[in-house]
């Protein structure tokens, strides 16, 4: 069924600077737009071993909010829809694309009544209703809850000012689903394949409890694979995904297993790749810029910005000072930074939001363009401010702990950052506090720093992704900007002018420009990561934006 409805997708291109050595990456498309798997059979063990630079947050759909946990969460459930191999939503949980009225309002979805829960169950449009539902619960306290502003009462829900059992989703029957939005959002087709709005299955939330989701035993799952070996969320760091008999494609599937090891040092994972001993490594630095022509590097550029917040929840914190907050950005050398320090593939940002991912409603202006973002080096211009920032602020001096993961192109950054400041503005004394990446992101969210380097990554794609973020409120504002001018741009982003295009679009650009004014948070790169990965593994798919990696259509071709 095709939609009745179609929108405007003009600034919503998909992210495609996906650069893949030895044709791992990326298919072909067949008359359908599903993809196929590229040339070649699979042979040999079908066993994937992958590096990976941090511990997993969370197994837990509606709790996790990172790139690691994403990635495991994809590939063991499955929602209405699945990015394919060329980055396109297709119907996975679902029978076949949504009926879409023409307001673009509400969605009508067959489910597929093949697909079972890995301990046979089938899956059915309550399970739909019940994770929805629990993620928006603000029992629950997921910091993705936003996303369902976008659904009727999700707002409202979130905020507790409605029960959770008004959400616009309902089962019209075992396998028929109804979802009503508040408004037409043009990316809603991404949300649908996004780990937050995947199905879960009450009978085991409620038998676990708190437990639920804290090992691979404590729950069940619908995807291509199941979880096995996951010992307790931020400090394991061996897990695998074995294939699930019970999925309903399971011929698509062909790997076995993906193992997977946290390796944080890049020299080790190195050493295991030239050993024989993993099959995907990420590299950093020097080992990035070595490998510059090996055949099995893969640059993999993301819709993600790497930036850095500084905490300004208290009305006294120095970092509410404009002047201060543009004396550090000035003070970052970011083409140093990408080109020496890290060698990734990582480049320097043109503002908040990634360029090659937004396009104007023409289709003929990049998003970053169009907002005139300048992130610029000028050591005279940061002493400038600085000193502008010591006469307001009453100061001579001024201690910056900088925390950040523990993860080595973590730690370089880190590093590099602290250099920077103290070398340029006098009378700083910058420390640097690396953290596991668990410990980062909870400190984070206690607001329990002074600076942090974090980032993001497009959950879906567009500007709002990014820029929703930083609204007065909004859990992931970790450091508490906040502007009245940037909150008012993006409410009439999506309330009045969210069905008209142009207008819309010159909103976006006028909080990215508010923000960067401000420099309410300070932009370091837009992320790429420099993988080694065995020319033997084909078709992993990797997704910009969205949950990162899916291994269904990957395979072994020794």
């Amino acid at each position: 069924m095709k939609l009745k409805k179609s929108f405007a997708f003009g600034f919503i291109t998909l992210f495609s600077l996906t650069l893949a050595a030895c044709g791992n990456g990326g298919g072909n498309t067949d008359d359908t737009g599903s993809s196929k798997a590229a040339d070649g059979k699979p042979s040999g063990e079908q066993v994937f071993r992958v590096n990976v630079l941090q511990e997993m947050p969370s197994a837990d759909l509606s709790v996790a909010t990172d790139v690691i946990s994403f990635t495991a969460l994809n590939n063991v459930y499955e929602g209405i829809y699945r990015l394919n191999l060329d980055n396109k939503p297709e119907p996975a949980g679902a029978a076949e694309k949504a009926e879409v009225s023409d307001d673009g309002v509400t969605y009508k979805i067959k489910l597929n009544e093949k697909s079972k829960w890995s301990d046979g169950k089938p899956v059915k449009a309550e399970d739909y209703v019940y994770g929805w539902q629990r993620t928006v619960d603000p029992a629950t306290a997921s910091e993705y809850a936003y996303l369902y502003e976008s659904v009727k009462n999700g707002a409202d829900i979130a905020a507790g000012k409605k029960d959770k059992a008004e959400l616009g989703i309902k089962a019209t029957g075992d396998y028929e689903l109804e979802v009503t939005l508040e408004k037409a959002t043009p990316y809603f087709d991404y949300l649908l394949a996004f780990p937050s709005f995947f199905p879960q299955r009450k009978d085991i939330v409620e038998k676990y409890g708190k437990e639920y989701a804290a090992n691979s035993d404590n729950s069940v799952y619908n995807g291509p694979f199941v979880l096995d070996g996951f010992d307790g969320a931020g400090t394991d760091t061996e897990w695998s995904y074995k294939k699930n008999k019970e999925y309903w494609d399971a011929d698509s599937v062909k790997l076995d297993e993906v193992k997977t090891n946290v390796v944080k040092e890049a020299p080790t994972s190195y050493n295991l790749f030239q050993d024989g001993q993993a099959d995907d490594v990420t590299l950093t630095g020097e080992l990035a810029q070595q490998a510059a022509n090996d055949p099995a590097l893969v640059i993999q550029k993301e819709a993600s910005t790497q930036y850095m917040e500084l905490n300004q929840i208290d009305e006294n914190s120095p970092y509410r000072n404009e002047n201060l907050r543009k004396a550090i950005s000035y003070s970052i050398d970011r083409k140093s930074l990408v080109e020496q320090i890290l060698g990734d593939g990582s480049v320097e940002p043109k503002g908040l939001v990634p360029a090659d991912m937004s396009k104007s409603p023409d289709g003929k202006e990049d998003f970053t363009k169009a907002a005139d973002d300048k992130i610029a080096y000028d050591k005279e211009k940061a002493k400038e401010h600085w000193e502008k920032a010591k006469k307001e602020l009453g100061i001579k001096t001024l201690d910056i702990d900088i925390l950040s993961s523990d993860a080595d192109s973590s730690k370089k950054t880190v590093e590099y950052i602290q250099g920077a400041i103290q070398d340029t503005l006098e009378g700083t004394k910058v420390t640097v506090s690396p953290v596991p990446f668990a410990v980062r992101l909870d400190r984070s969210n206690k607001g329990d720093f002074k600076a942090v380097i974090g980032g993001w990554g497009a959950d879906y794609v567009d500007p709002s992704s990014f820029l929703d973020l930083f609204q007065t409120g909004v859990p992931y504002n970790r450091g508490h900007y906040s502007n009245p001018e940037y909150d008012k741009a993006l409410k009439a982003a999506s309330t009045t002018n969210a069905n008209d295009p142009e207008k819309r679009w010159d909103n976006l650009v006028d909080a990215e420009k508010i923000i960067m004014g401000d420099m309410g948070v300070i932009p370091l790169y837009q992320k790429a990561e420099a993988h080694l990965r065995a020319e033997k593994v084909k078709d992993v798919g990797f997704h910009p934006a969205g949950a990162q990696y899916d291994y269904k259509w990957t395979y072994i071709s020794e």
